[in-house]
C-alpha cells in the first residue's frame, strides 16, 4: 500500500469559487506555505468549484515552481453535479468505465499534471459495478495516469465488493471528534484488516461550527487540556484522530495561513489514553460501555 502522503491533507474545495476565491499568486502563496509546513498532498475533486477549481490549482501549480514529485495530488470522479458548467438535469452518479477515464484525463489536463497520485470514487451509487470500474482503473494505471485507486465515503461492503477487481489503497470517509460512526459500524475495523488508509475529511467535525450542548462538553475538556498541552484547541481534535490505530490521514480544509501550520504541528500531540477517552465521552454524551 502507498502511504506516501502527508499525515496533514490539503483540502482545496474551498480555494476557489466555492470559497475564498484565492487568484493564482494567492493559491501559488499557498501551495509554498503548505510544502513549507510539510503538507505536500493536496485533495480536489472534480466538482470543486462547480468543476473549475482544479483548472485554477493547475494554472497556479504550472507557474509555482514546485517540482511535481516533490506533492501528491488526489482528485475524485463520478458526481454529475448540477451545474451550469453540465448538461445534467439532476445530481447523479456515473460509474461507467468510459466516464472515469474522461474524468481522470480530464482532471489531469486541468490540473496540469501527467497524473494523480490517487483517484477515488467520490460517493458509492447503487449501479457501480466491480468489472466496468476495473476496466477503466486498469487502463488508468497501465497508462501511468494514475498511481493508486481508491473510494470515498463507501462502507465495507461496498469496499469489499469494488475491491474483487481493484485494489483499494484508501477511502476517505467522514470521521472526527463528533462524526465518529466509522469507529462503531466497522469501517475502520475494515481498513485495518485490508490495509486501506482512512482519509478524514471534515475532521473537525462541528466542533467549532455549531453550538450544541456536545459541543459545550467537548469545550470545556478542550480548554482543560489546551493548557496541559500547550496545543491550540483544532490541534487537539485533530491529534485525537490522529491517535487512531487506523493511521487516518485528516484533511483540512481551511485556508488560514496559522491554522495550516498549526494543524501540521498537531502530529507532534500525543494524547495520553485517558484524555483520548475523556474527549470521546464528552462527545456522546455517556461513559463508555
Amino acid at each position: 500500500m502507498n502511504t506516501n502522503y502527508s499525515r496533514i491533507i490539503a483540502g482545496t474545495m474551498t480555494w476557489g469559487i466555492w470559497g475564498k476565491q484565492l487568484s493564482t499568486p494567492q493559491m501559488i502563496e499557498m501551495m509554498h506555505h503548505c510544502k513549507d509546513a510539510g503538507i505536500t498532498t493536496f485533495d480536489h475533486a472534480d466538482i470543486y468549484g462547480d468543476y473549475t477549481t482544479e483548472a485554477d490549482f493547475g494554472k497556479a501549480f504550472a507557474q509555482s515552481g514546485i517540482n511535481r514529485e516533490s506533492i501528491e495530488i488526489i482528485s475524485k470522479c463520478g458526481i454529475q453535479y448540477q451545474t451550469e458548467n453540465r448538461p445534467n438535469k439532476i445530481k447523479h452518479y456515473d460509474y461507467s468505465s468510459d466516464y472515469i477515464i474522461w474524468s481522470a484525463e480530464t482532471s489531469l489536463k486541468h490540473l496540469q499534471t501527467e497524473y494523480l497520485d490517487l483517484l477515488l470514487l467520490h460517493r458509492p451509487s447503487p449501479l457501480m459495478h466491480p468489472d466496468e470500474i476495473a476496466k477503466a482503473i486498469d487502463q488508468l494505471k497501465t497508462q501511468g495516469k494514475i498511481k493508486n485507486f481508491g473510494v470515498s465515503n463507501f462502507t465495507p461492503s461496498q469496499m469489499t465488493m469494488v475491491g474483487t477487481k481493484s485494489d483499494i489503497s484508501a477511502n476517505q470517509i467522514q470521521f472526527s471528534l463528533t462524526d465518529f460512526d466509522a469507529m462503531h459500524n466497522g469501517t475502520l475495523d475494515f481498513m485495518i484488516t485490508n490495509s486501506i488508509l482512512p482519509m478524514a475529511w471534515q475532521p473537525l467535525g462541528s466542533i467549532f461550527r455549531e453550538e450544541t450542548e456536545q459541543n459545550t462538553r467537548i469545550h470545556k475538556v478542550l480548554d482543560e487540556l489546551s493548557e496541559k498541552y500547550h496545543a491550540t484547541k483544532d490541534q487537539l481534535v485533530l491529534a485525537w484522530i490522529l491517535k487512531h490505530p487506523s493511521n487516518v490521514h485528516p484533511v483540512i480544509g481551511t485556508t488560514t495561513p496559522e491554522r495550516i501550520t498549526n494543524a501540521a504541528k498537531a502530529t507532534e500531540i500525543d494524547l495520553s489514553l485517558e484524555d483520548w477517552f475523556t474527549l470521546l465521552v464528552e462527545s456522546q454524551g455517556h461513559k463508555v460501555p
